[in-house]
This record gives structure tokens, C-alpha cells and sequence, in this order.
């Protein structure tokens, strides 16, 4: 029997909402957001205070998973606040960046325009050079650490020391510890740039509607022993969850701005990477919803799994990612290690010289993936969609792809992967979603549905 859906089940659908109510529907779209004073949530759209006291949705993906995530939901007056800088938003995270991780009181925070990580207490901007420390230059590092100097080993000794050190005062002004029961929601045109959204050993936390841009390193490290050649390491995330639980990031855009990895230079024979991932999740981290996000033009996007042992993240890293639009990307969409990860109705826009591939078979890792629509310039193989980082199998099934400007057409991912490469990946995961907001769209309407309506400021506000 064919379903149908009535219109505010698929407003709701679109929007990543519960069903609206009549008198919600009724209401009409508000104008930009004046800049309010941090206690002024009171004359915020009633939209906008409605949005931000929101829960996940019942079956929503792994988030909604055991007592499900409210985030925010429940702060009293006091604790919900309206933040324009970092210094409003550490305050209205508990007041103290050192210690807000552990702050369990039910906060929500509601962005209003651009927050700068390299914002000093006073709101002028810091450079690199002001959060190095004293005895630490990039032309030394550079100089002292050459392979054909010091060899291909791991840097040791007083310049290392001095960029750890500086990487020490750097996390402190640009991470942003976010502690449980928080939720943090952006008006219309709110920033992040240069900063990182820590949330660890934080459950139930909900981050929406925000543009996160820049998460640049100052002091990134050289590699030796990383590939063949060596790499350059970035430290910072966009959003990095870890050791946390029930967390659901929902209609955020995520991008390097006009501070590209494609246009630093080239040390060591090695680009000069200054970015991490956009939205890992790692260190035994579990139940999360990835929803209505936009990826532009970023290299490591998103890594689930910390590393290859087996230990602790075993039966941990279950995660949903769907409806995000994957735009101009190049690799990690998602990279998978241990977790049961469900992959459903995501658009991916790739193409270019430096594309790697998309989804990132890893150790002991269960990836469902189904009614996935991927647009593809002309280079791009279908079969190097997948790529093997140790695992053995993932479920893959209603692909679609759209080559060169070409026709649509269904395409068995996995039967062209191990056309091509050996060994071969098995075709079954070894379990089946059920956490789900039915129905799962058929995969030719994915890109006309997600490509409009993923991102920020596609919430009404």
C-alpha cells in the first residue's frame, strides 16, 4: 500500500521538528533578529523561543535511543540567555570555560550574530602570534624538524615543547567546553568562527542553526611516521563529541570559510593542513543524531572512531546521519570504526582532483547505508565511493548516481567497489535500523528535498 503524507507531517518531516500544531503553522515568518541584551530572551520571535525548548523527536535516530534528548529544554529564566560573543557564551555555559564541562543544570543558549574563538575578554581579536608561546616560531620548527635534517622520526626536544605549550594556550581561548543538558540554538545569521564546540562526558545535548566556520590551528603537528610521506595534524574540530551520549546536531553548516586547506602552503613536501573534522565523534561516545546538516568545501569531515584498538569503543559509536547535504567534500563521510552507524537520504555533491572517497569502511565497524543520492563530476568512479580502512562488510542498498550532468540511475555501490578492489567487502552489517522517523524517502527525491533545506537558516525563525 502507498503512503502518503499529510502537509504538516512532511513540514515536519523537512524541518527536523515534531508535527507543528495549527496554531504554529498558522503563524507567519519573522525578520532578522535585533541584538538583544544576554537577559532579553523575552523578546526573542515566539518561533525562535519555541525552537530553542524543543526535544529530539521520538525514533529519531540513535539520539532518541533510551531516555531520548531534551538538551536545554527544561532551563528555568536564569539559566536561558542570549550570547553575541565568547565571553557571553562562557558565562551562559556556566561561567567558567575550565569547569563549564560538568555543569549538569539545564541550560539554553540562544546565538546572536558572530562569535569569534580568538575574541580576547575584552572583544578585540587575538592573533597566532599573540597565543604562541615565547620561544616557539614556525621558521625554527620548520628548520629543526626537516627530514633531511632530523630524519624521520617524531619531533622531540625545546621547539616541540614550546608548540605543545602553544597548543595549550590556543585550546584554552578557542574550546568551548559544553556541558550536559545544553542546548545551544542559533537565531537567524548566528557564527561561530575560529571555535571549537567541545562536548565531552556531556550527554544529552542538542546544538542547531549555526553556521561553525574556521576552526583553524595555529600550531599544527608534523607527522613524520603518518603515510608514507608524513602529514601535517590539525587538533580542532567544529563540533567534537566524545565520552558523551544523546546528543543531536541538527540544521548547522559547516565550512572553512575563505581560509581553505587548498590554499596553505606546502612544508616538507606536505600540505600545511590547519583543519581537523567538521563533526567527530570518538572516545567511546554514543547515541547520535546528525540531521539537516550542510558540509562545504572541507577536507576530514567526520570520524567516528578514535582508533583501530579494540577496547572500549566496542558496542559504542551508534550514530544517524540523514538528510545532510555533503558539498564539495573529500573524505571521512563518515569514516567508521566499532560503531553501528545508519546512513540514510544524504545528498553528496563530489568532485574534484584531491576527492577520496566517501564512506570509510573501518574495524569491527556496522554501516547501514540506504537511499543515498550522490552527484558526481565526471572523475569521480562510483566504485571509490567506499573505501576499506580494515573492516569486512556494510549493508548498502537504494544508491543513486548522477555522473557528469548524466541521467540519475540506480547503482549497487558495493558491486562496483569489489569489482575493482580486493579483498572484497561483505553485503551485510549485521543489523537493521529501527530507530527511524518514517518514511525513508525513495533516493530520486533526495537531492530536491535536501539540497534546499539542509543547513543553517532554514529553520523558521
Amino acid at each position: 500500500m502507498r503512503r502518503t503524507l499529510s502537509g504538516a507531517t512532511l513540514i515536519a518531516l523537512l524541518l527536523g521538528a515534531a508535527p507543528a500544531s495549527a496554531a504554529v503553522r498558522a503563524e507567519a515568518p519573522h525578520g532578522p533578529v535585533p541584538r538583544l541584551a544576554p537577559s532579553a530572551v523575552d523578546r526573542l520571535p515566539w518561533l525562535a523561543r519555541q525552537l530553542g525548548r524543543q526535544a529530539l523527536p521520538e525514533r529519531d535516530g540513535w539520539a532518541a535511543e533510551g531516555t531520548g534528548t531534551t538538551g536545554g529544554s527544561a532551563a528555568t529564566p536564569e539559566r536561558t540567555r542570549v550570547a553575541h560573543s565568547r565571553a557571553e557564551l562562557v558565562a551562559a555555559l556556566g561561567g567558567d570555560n575550565a569547569s563549564n564541562a560538568t555543569d549538569a543544570t539545564p541550560k539554553l543558549i540562544y546565538v546572536d550574530g558572530a562569535i569569534d574563538g580568538f575574541e580576547g575578554p575584552d572583544g578585540t581579536p587575538l592573533s597566532c602570534a599573540e597565543l604562541a608561546d615565547p620561544t616557539y616560531r614556525l621558521d625554527a620548527y620548520l628548520a629543526a624538524y626537516d627530514p633531511a635534517v632530523w630524519g624521520r622520526v617524531a619531533p622531540s626536544g625545546p621547539l616541540e615543547e614550546a608548540r605543545v605549550r602553544s597548543v595549550t594556550n590556543q585550546t584554552r581561548q578557542t574550546q568551548i567546553n559544553v556541558g550536559p543538558n545544553t542546548t545551544i540554538v542559533g537565531l537567524r545569521g548566528a557564527r561561530l568562527t575560529g571555535l571549537t564546540l567541545m562536548i565531552d562526558r556531556a550527554s544529552n545535548v542538542i546544538v542547531r542553526n549555526l553556521t561553525l566556520v574556521d576552526t583553524r590551528d595555529c600550531f599544527p603537528a608534523w607527522s613524520p611516521t603518518d603515510g608514507e610521506n608524513g602529514n601535517w595534524n590539525s587538533q580542532y574540530d567544529q563540533i567534537s563529541v566524545r565520552r558523551s551520549e544523546n546528543v543531536w546536531v541538527d540544521h548547522n553548516s559547516f565550512s572553512d570559510g575563505d581560509n581553505p586547506d587548498s590554499t596553505q602552503p606546502v612544508h616538507f613536501g606536505r600540505p600545511y593542513q590547519v583543519h581537523d573534522g567538521s563533526l567527530d565523534v570518538t572516545h567511546t561516545a554514543s547515541l547520535v543524531t546528525a540531521s539537516w546538516n550542510r558540509f562545504t568545501g572541507r577536507d576530514k569531515l567526520m570520524l567516528i572512531g578514535s582508533s583501530n584498538t579494540v577496547g572500549p569503543d566496542v558496542d559504542r559509536l551508534r550514530v544517524t546521519l540523514h538528510h545532510n547535504l555533503f558539498d564539495g567534500v573529500l573524505q571521512r563521510l563518515p569514516r567508521v570504526r566499532f560503531g553501528q552507524v545508519d546512513v540514510y537520504n544524504n545528498h553528496y555533491r563530489l568532485g574534484g582532483d584531491d576527492f577520496q572517497y566517501a564512506l570509510g569502511v573501518g574495524v569491527q565497524s556496522a554501516i547501514h547505508a540506504q537511499n543515498n543520492f550522490f552527484s558526481l563530476d565526471a572523475a569521480v568512479d562510483p566504485a571509490d565511493l567506499l573505501y576499506d580502512w580494515g573492516g569486512t562488510a556494510l549493508t548498502e542498498r537504494g544508491s543513486w548516481v548522477r555522473q557528469g550532468g548524466g541521467p540519475a540511475r540506480p547503482v549497487d555501490l558495493l558491486a562496483a567497489y569489489n569489482a575493482t578492489h580486493d579483498p572484497d567487502l561483505g553485503a551485510d552489517a549485521g543489523w537493521t535500523p529501527t530507530l527511524r522517523r518514517d518514511p525513508v524517502l525513495p533516493t530520486p527525491l533526495v537531492p530536491l528535498v535536501v539540497s534546499p533545506l539542509a543547513g543553517a537558516d532554514r529553520l523558521p525563525l
